[in-house]
């Protein structure tokens, strides 16, 4: 190993490495590593898709301004706005 391999800044040593093979030899309970729930939760039936929008600095600006004040996000709002045609 070298010094210079971390994780988030922290060096990993020859003991956490052991570690982690004993870990993986020993086998993992698949069903456990099934229920973690990893990633945003879904909204619907389908997956959702990420749409990129271009917008200006005073859009972002009324944007972020309505959001504060509804207490919501930046997506609630847009898709607030999408639903009320």
């Amino acid at each position: 190993m070298t010094d210079r391999e971390t994780i988030n800044g922290v060096p990993i040593t020859e003991e956490q490495i052991a570690a982690w093979a004993a870990e993986a030899e020993a086998g993992y309970d698949v069903a456990a590593l099934k229920k973690r729930g990893r990633g945003r939760p879904g909204r619907g039936a389908e997956p959702s898709r990420a749409i990129a929008v271009r917008l200006t600095a005073q859009e972002v600006a009324a944007l972020d301004a309505r959001a504060a004040r509804e207490g919501k996000s930046r997506s609630d709002v847009i898709r607030d706005a999408l639903a009320a045609g």
